[in-house]
């Protein structure tokens, strides 16, 4: 049996720590199971931050904190739960693969927030092994926001978990599309925001050697530029954003997004130009279940 972790943070996890911690020997996924690891931080928005955010995410400012705003914000605690010395696998195998995001209620701009991630489980698949990370956002006693953020690690860990359903993204067949021309930069700055500093979003000599063609975009930051891009509002809350994350999308790549209307929602997929395999596909509805 392992030990629970909690972590508690009075300000902003340091991504110095992070970049520390990367480095050290991690012990292995084994029979025994992945610990029980926890990260709280309260944490109050401050003018020029959510300015920075709004920027680089391409979404526009409203009365409220947006629906991807703490996605973003609370990146942090997962990247210290990643970097825990208990945690089985190193950070630098890990890459975000779905998300699903349910903002339960309306988050004040000047609001308190209090923010905990927690590993929820993990499966072996055929090709690796997959990790869920359940963040929560209170406000007061009521919960907000809520998500769950998928990671992926490429190896061999044993026989595939049984009985493990996992979600498939939607077919998409556009009935709209949207085309622009994705920013050339601002890794280091969403970096800060979200402290999420992987190499693969800096360095374009770094991402070549892990079998990239140049650096790529923060998925939640691509996740922004798309949803600004709907044509239709956002259904009104209880709101469920579903995102597979197939591909990278590069810094001032051309992409096209398609668009099409279901019955309780919206779905799209991103291409970037040249490939026909979408990078990112997306499903926003009315929905209050995780």
């Amino acid at each position: 049996m392992h030990p629970d972790i909690r972590l508690d943070y009075r300000v902003r996890p340091s991504a110095l720590a992070f970049m520390a911690r990367a480095v050290r020997p991690s012990p292995g996924l084994k029979r025994g199971g992945v610990p029980a690891i926890s990260a709280n931080w309260r944490h109050r928005p401050e003018a020029a931050e959510l300015a920075r955010f709004h920027a680089l995410s391409g979404l526009p400012e409203s009365e409220t904190l947006p629906l991807l705003y703490p996605h973003t914000i609370g990146f942090p605690l997962h990247m210290a739960i990643l970097t825990q010395p208990a945690f089985p696998l190193p950070i630098w195998r890990m890459l975000q693969i779905r998300n699903r995001i349910v903002q339960h209620a309306p988050l004040p701009r000047d609001a308190a927030l209090d923010i905990a991630v927690k590993i929820a489980g993990h499966r072996i698949v055929e090709k690796g092994a997959e990790f869920d990370m359940h963040a929560t956002v209170r406000v007061g006693e009521a919960l907000a926001w809520e998500s769950l953020n998928t990671f992926y690690a490429r190896g061999r860990f044993g026989a595939p978990t049984t009985g493990a359903e996992l979600p498939g993204a939607p077919k998409v067949s556009p009935g709209d599309t949207a085309s622009w021309h994705m920013p050339a930069g601002g890794g280091w700055h969403y970096g800060g925001l979200s402290g999420d500093y992987n190499p693969l979003h800096l360095w374009s000599g770094y991402a070549r050697k892990h079998g990239f063609a140049r650096a790529f975009f923060h998925p939640q930051r691509v996740l922004g530029q798309c949803l600004a891009k709907l044509p239709q509002p956002a259904p009104a809350l209880p709101l469920r954003l579903d995102a597979w994350l197939k591909g990278p999308v590069f810094y001032g790549a051309e992409v096209t997004m398609g668009i099409a209307q279901e019955t309780d929602g919206t779905v799209f997929a991103l291409n970037v130009e040249g490939d026909q395999r979408p990078a990112i596909i997306g499903r926003l509805l009315a929905a209050s279940l995780l």
